[in-house]
């Protein structure tokens, strides 16, 4: 996400089956926050789980944590550098490719030491990124220039690009050469054909405000994008709209968990997290559970299930206005399960 949507955000601070019926509403989901792992100070930007290393990373205070899975050891330090957004892992866990906002760079990583492997030049402002296996490429999503920059992972150059147009937030992929990319200040959602480079269409997102979170679901053909209060789940294929839900406020990210038929959107201004169980053509919330105040991005472990939220505390706002100040010491991994 953006700098200056993250300090709007912040300044504002102060989940099974698939089951649609009231009485499974009810029931609750059974998730709650299992564990609170603390880390070392610093900001935060997306979460991703590495489930070859078995490993949690975060861009985080300037540079990647990872934290252990089993045995919560963390590894601070990774790929120092200014404003990083998105550590995705790439050729088979071997490598870390992740976004430099300062740089305006994809910064390539060896996963088991960090050494540098490569870097490739992005458009300005590179914030989240995907893979599409179809294609064998990374999608480096450039939220400054409104532009997708396509790098060969293997290769680690870059080997094109595509003209979007506005702020470019989260993306997802089909798995058949189709990418979707939210732009968060024209409330839509663009579809790209990335064998020809271009885009083919673009689906206005009634109902949301500011969509920053992605996921497709490959079995229904949908897509839900998280927006500031509100989620929309609509047909992959059309753009029509099946749901539009009332979830928190300050999300910057979803994960859906495909077994289970669960997206689960964090709310980091409310500090709570959206279960909702998604059927095709149609998707209702069953759950909201307590997390915390700034748990904004998330991740999912789709072998456990279990999903990563980072989170710290917060001060008082200052008089002067801005991004209230976070409270030393207070920076933490949320791990939410059953």
């Amino acid at each position: 996400m953006s700098a200056p949507r993250v300090a709007a955000r912040f300044a504002a601070l102060g989940l099974a089956s698939l089951a649609l019926s009231g009485a499974a509403q009810a029931a609750g989901s059974g998730y709650r926050v299992l564990d609170r792992i603390s880390g070392p100070d610093g900001g935060w930007d997306y979460v991703r789980v590495d489930s070859v290393s078995n490993r949690v990373l975060v861009a985080h205070g300037g540079s990647v944590l990872a934290m252990d899975i089993a045995t919560k050891a963390l590894t601070p330090g990774l790929a120092p550098g200014p404003m990083l957004h998105d550590p995705l892992p790439v050729n088979g866990g071997a490598e870390i490719m992740v976004t430099n906002g300062g740089s305006a760079s994809a910064v390539f990583i060896d996963a088991r030491t960090g050494a540098e492997v490569a870097r490739v030049k992005t458009g300005v402002g590179p914030d989240a990124a995907t893979f599409d296996p179809h294609s064998g490429l990374v999608l480096v999503m450039d939220h400054v220039a409104g532009d997708v920059t396509l790098i060969d992972p293997k290769a680690h150059k870059a080997v094109g690009s595509i003209a979007v147009g506005g702020a470019l937030e989260a993306a997802a992929v089909d798995g058949s050469g189709r990418a979707f990319v939210n732009v968060e200040n024209k409330n839509e959602i663009v579809v790209l054909d990335i064998a020809q480079r271009k885009v083919v269409a673009r689906y206005p997102l009634a109902g949301c405000d500011g969509p920053t979170g992605l996921a497709y679901d490959a079995d229904g053909k949908q897509l839900i994008a998280t927006c500031d209060g509100s989620t929309v789940v609509l047909a992959a294929p059309t753009g029509k709209i099946v749901a539009t839900l009332a979830t928190g406020k300050g999300a910057d990210g979803v994960a859906f968990d495909a077994k289970a038929r669960l997206a689960f959107v964090p709310a980091g201004r409310e500090g709570t997290l959206s279960v909702v169980a998604v059927g095709k053509g149609k998707a209702a919330i069953v759950d909201t559970v307590p997390t915390q105040a700034g748990a904004r991005t998330i991740a999912l472990d789709p072998r456990s299930g279990r999903l990563y939220l980072p989170a710290a505390e917060y001060g008082s706002r200052p008089a002067g206005g801005g991004r209230p100040p976070m409270l030393p010491g207070s920076f933490k991994i949320l791990v939410v399960g059953k």
